[in-house]
């Protein structure tokens, strides 16, 4: 754990000076895009925050393969780092250039299908089994497709609800840090030798990530952290959720001694929870596909109609809004974690204080979110 905590801290440290040096560097080069229609903020805006935040992420990486302790950075002798690292270079030049030059969307999107296929071939990161209908196993062919769309859909998600300061940041540093907790238990109920996995590395190196920007992000921002920062935060998280739960031994899943008494919780919460933890993200992106679709437009065709739009419509401020979804994100993630923690741990319902939990918490946050505490319409940052 020390290690983890480490890791944390230095990336968080990196982010903060590289996010300042980068904001200093766009002022004074200049380096931002003027304001576009669907922009409201006034003041051009560096959106230039994942620069800093990747290369923070790669000093993390090359600090991990040298660490003294073999377990910590064991897993550079796999080729799945290796891709991970050329996947996120190859979508945070592109997002920088989008940040920059607005690039079609078409470039945008093949450039996303490149950087999962890189991922799924190279890293040999894939989703092998899913349980539907029992453990269900796919053929190479199948495994391949499915994780490279399983981690563009994920990408374009996270980048979706990029609309208000501190909204990706904030959102995936709760979500990773459940992810971090169930990965960490993961491998303790499993047995495993070393509770050190690449999916908790990658969670750790986002928390520090997100929790060393969101001083230079929170409203009012001083830098986004654009297409290049949501795109690569939703690589990672997707590569991190496919590393560990893609390679789960489907005996395990479904045995009562390993994952608690219920068999069907036993297979589906180790799935369930990667793709919890990023419910709203996933849930903003169907309804932006499907409402642009029926429309006749192009599925990534900007527009004001997303969740955090809605919310703002209704009254909330930009902070109130940002701080819902965190509510939301950690209620519900943490439900599920707690609904994992108890069909493992045998406590008393197993499940069911999860569920309670759950179900008070998303009652709560529903109340917030239904009733504003102004019926003002407040400016918008950004539309994505």
């Amino acid at each position: 754990m020390k290690q983890y905590v480490f890791i944390v801290i230095l990336t968080a440290a990196l982010t903060l000076v590289l996010s300042w040096a980068v904001w200093r560097l766009s002022l004074r080069y200049k380096l931002y895009p003027a304001i576009r229609e669907r922009d409201v903020h006034k003041t051009p805006t560096p959106r230039l925050g994942g620069i800093a935040m990747y290369l923070a992420i790669v000093a993390a990486f090359a600090v991990s393969a040298m660490h003294p302790d073999p377990r910590f950075g064991s897993f550079w002798s796999d080729p799945a780092p290796w891709a991970v690292l050329a996947a996120t270079t190859l979508i945070v030049l592109v997002g920088v250039a989008d940040d920059l030059w607005d690039l079609d969307w078409t470039i945008k999107l093949g450039a996303q299908f490149l950087a999962a296929g890189i991922v799924a071939w190279f890293g040999e990161l894939q989703i092998y089994t899913l349980p539907i209908g029992g453990i269900t196993g796919f053929s190479s062919t199948v495994s391949f497709v499915l994780t490279i769309f399983s981690i563009v859909i994920v990408m374009n998600a996270v980048n979706f609800i990029d609309g208000l300061d501190g909204l990706v940041a904030g959102v995936a540093l709760i979500a990773n840090l459940v992810f971090f907790a169930y990965a960490y238990l993961l491998m303790r109920d499993m047995g495993s030798a070393t509770y050190f996995t690449m999916a908790s590395f990658i969670a750790a190196v986002l928390i520090g990530a997100c929790i060393g920007f969101l001083p230079m992000n929170w409203n009012p921002a001083k830098m986004f952290m654009g297409d290049a920062g949501a795109l690569m935060i939703g690589l990672l998280m997707a590569c991190s959720a496919v590393s560990i739960t893609g390679s789960l031994d489907p005996a395990l899943l479904g045995d009562p001694d390993q994952f608690g008494r219920s068999q069907l919780l036993g297979a589906f919460i180790p799935i369930l929870l990667p793709m919890v933890v990023v419910m709203l993200p996933l849930l903003d992106f169907g309804m932006a596909v499907l409402r642009r679709m029926r429309a006749g437009k192009s599925p990534f065709s900007p527009d004001r109609k997303h969740l955090h739009h809605r919310m703002l419509d209704m009254g909330h401020s930009d902070r109130d809004a940002v701080l819902i979804f965190y509510a939301w994100t950690a209620v519900v993630s943490l439900a599920v974690l707690l609904m994992y923690i108890g069909t493992t741990a045998d406590w008393p319902g197993q499940y069911l204080p999860g569920v309670a939990f759950g179900a008070l918490g998303c009652v709560a946050c529903l109340v917030v979110t239904l009733t504003p505490a102004r019926r003002t319409r407040p400016a918008l940052q950004e539309s994505r």
